[in-house]
């Protein structure tokens, strides 16, 4: 990844299901005057994404309250329609505002982008986790490999903030 902490947030487009109509929406919108977990993966529905992180993050949305986190915002090379199905599926609720960056506008631009084509999936973005302040990035933990997530992780980043 080409971003790093301190850096400030691409103003790019990205999409979002509103009333079951796709909407773009520039990113640094979503975060201005925000304290914000961003959750990078690599696709929705995918096992470790499934399993692991996004179901971490739901679990522990009062921690992450608790710490002044005002919005948790996961993002995927994903349509807005898939990712919202992704976001029912898992009962979200509104806890997570879930983002589809299906162009891959959003993951090019921060440098994460990886090929997963051996594994069916095309172009996607790596695993990782940041907490951005006002379109700033305060904390990134991005994985070695996109089948981890350990650093990238609710318990663990809970450690950094």
């Amino acid at each position: 990844m080409k971003f790093k902490i301190n850096d400030n947030i691409p103003d790019v487009e990205v999409f979002q299901l509103i009333n079951n109509e796709p909407e773009i929406i520039k990113i640094k919108k979503i975060f201005k005057d925000k304290k914000t977990i961003l959750l990078g993966m690599p696709g929705a529905f995918t096992s470790v994404c499934s399993s692991k992180h996004l179901p971490g993050y739901l679990s522990n949305l009062d921690r992450f309250k608790s710490k002044g986190i005002d919005l948790i915002a996961c993002i995927a090379v994903n349509d807005p329609f898939v990712m919202s199905a992704w976001g029912k599926q898992n009962n979200v609720d509104g806890n997570i505002l879930m983002l589809g960056d299906p162009f891959i506008t959003f993951t090019k631009s921060i440098g994460a982008e990886v090929d997963k084509s051996g594994r069916g999936l095309g172009i996607r973005s790596n695993r990782y986790t940041m907490l951005i302040e006002d379109n700033k990035i305060l904390q990134l933990q991005e994985e070695k490999e996109t089948g981890m997530c350990q650093i990238s992780a609710a318990e663990n980043f809970l450690n950094l903030i």
